[in-house]
């Protein structure tokens, strides 16, 4: 009878797989044996594998180049980094091994982008986009990028008054993009994007403010949807509007040769998780053509702006069932000993689900369980696994230590859990782990952030420890004087 872990993942999905295979019964990823990165490290644990970078962004580069090879697209691609999904150093260094190009969101972003200028690790012809609704020290920052020498630096244009306030501050001819208001899908809460200028609206503000300003070049159409790039009705449409509004700017706008589709490219949430990523691009680029050649004109080079795509697939998290807890004749709950809220915020915020795994025990009989974490939340749980709306593990004992491991975890959840900062009932923030390999394809790790100390808490919370026993002797001072 199969009974054991391993019997269920064998019959539920295609195992093993490209990035997960097992080695005597324990969970390796990328080849990294977890079981030794936990005898190393501890748990809980955060990891980011760097190789999966560079991998995501060849396997993106490789579809567009073959689908413009195949339909004969007279243009460049360019992939861009988002930098939103996660800033850190270690992960734009990754990606800048790939020549490509960077797209920014607020105004310490700028700020990164200098001190990458000043590393070497970008020059004045990488592409800078700069999206999002700017406020005042957001342009100062363009404007000093720009006015510094970065000839493609791009700001996209989000609102009628931003052109004004980036022409007041910048001293020399510069280039622009404008960004379209898309429509959202019909169960969406609103109508339209908050983000960019309506379709209706584009040509008419490029006469108006652009076309003949002779300060101004207009170099880019910016589209992007919330929901991403999909194969469905929706998506279809909305690229249709776009390439409509690109066709009609660029009939009088010689200037325009760029379009920036934005990003949107999902990853993998699931061991049954299938998406023609080869199939979308061709669909894309064939569409693109085919509407400018009935139109007569060329062709746009493309962009991109993939970040969740860059990044997500190469950060996991690993934690320890530290108890199990049966609540009632049907709920048996597994604590780990860490919080979901803090360390995984997505998977509480928005529902997201991620690809969770057993690290060790797969030859071991499997129970239903769902996982609570630290925290005294009641929100502090997860049980959005994709195993038919259940989790399944292998049986907790109590003298055979079980852990486990979420994956394609590496976009966002360190900004939006605040990095570095407080953390829900001060739950510490785990230690954090890069690992990449060596000119040989040896693995090597090393520690990028030791787990959170209370002392760093303290600190944040204004608990200093000198002042805090300096207050206390003047306490008992008074007191006695009393």
């Amino acid at each position: 009878m199969n009974t054991k872990y391993i019997d269920l993942i064998n019959q539920t999905f295609d195992f093993p797989q490209e990035e997960f295979t097992l080695n005597d019964n324990n969970l390796k990823f990328h080849d990294v044996d977890l079981m030794k990165l936990i005898a190393q490290y501890g748990a809980p644990l955060k990891f980011t594998y760097l190789p999966q970078i560079s991998n995501n962004i060849q396997r993106a580069k490789g579809w567009f180049a073959e689908s413009m090879r195949k339909s004969n697209y007279k243009a460049n691609y360019n992939y861009c980094y988002c930098t939103k999904s996660s800033h850190f150093k270690h992960v734009l260094d990754e990606a800048l091994k790939n020549d490509i190009h960077i797209e920014t969101s607020s105004a310490f972003d700028i700020n990164i982008i200098e001190n990458l200028k000043g590393d070497n690790k970008i020059t004045n012809k990488t592409f800078i986009i700069c999206n999002g609704f700017k406020r005042e020290q957001y342009i100062t920052n363009i404007a000093r990028l720009i006015n510094n020498g970065h000839e493609n630096c791009i700001p996209i244009i989000d609102n009628y008054e931003e052109l004004n306030l980036l022409t007041s501050e910048i001293n020399k001819k510069f280039k622009v993009g404008i960004r379209i208001a898309s429509e959202e899908e019909p169960k969406f809460e609103f109508y339209t994007s908050r983000l960019g200028i309506g379709y209706k609206n584009i040509v008419q503000f490029y006469k108006d403010q652009i076309q003949n300003n002779p300060q101004v070049e207009l170099k880019m159409l910016h589209f992007f949807i919330n929901t991403g790039i999909r194969d469905n009705a929706y998506y279809w449409n909305e690229l249709l509007k776009c390439l409509k509004v690109y066709i009609s700017l660029k009939k009088i706008c010689p200037t325009l040769d760029s379009l920036n589709i934005g990003g949107g490219f999902p990853i993998k949430n699931s061991l049954a998780f299938d998406f023609d990523y080869q199939y979308m691009v061709e669909e894309i680029i064939n569409q693109i053509k085919t509407a400018c050649d009935e139109a007569h004109i060329d062709v746009p080079h493309i962009f991109t702006e993939f970040g969740s795509f860059t990044v997500g697939e190469s950060g996991g998290a690993i934690y320890k069932i530290l108890y199990q807890k049966q609540q009632n004749d049907r709920e048996k709950w597994n604590m780990i000993n860490s919080s979901f809220m803090t360390t995984l915020p997505d998977s509480w915020s928005i529902n997201k689900r991620f690809i969770m795994l057993p690290i060790n025990r797969w030859n071991t009989t499997y129970e239903r369980v769902m996982l609570g974490g630290l925290t005294c939340d009641s929100d502090d749980y997860y049980n959005s696994e994709q195993h038919i709306n259940a989790i399944y593990l292998p049986k907790y004992n109590k003298d055979n230590s079980l852990y486990i491991g979420f994956f394609n975890t590496g976009a966002y959840q360190e900004t939006i859990g605040g990095f570095g900062g407080l953390q829900h009932c001060l739950i510490p923030a785990p230690k954090h782990i890069l690992i990449d390999k060596d000119e040989h394809g040896e693995i090597k790790t090393k520690v990028f952030s030791e787990q959170q100390t209370s002392e760093a808490l303290l600190s944040i919370l204004g608990y200093h420890k000198n002042q805090n026993n300096k207050e206390i002797n003047n306490i008992y001072k008074e007191t006695a004087n009393v």
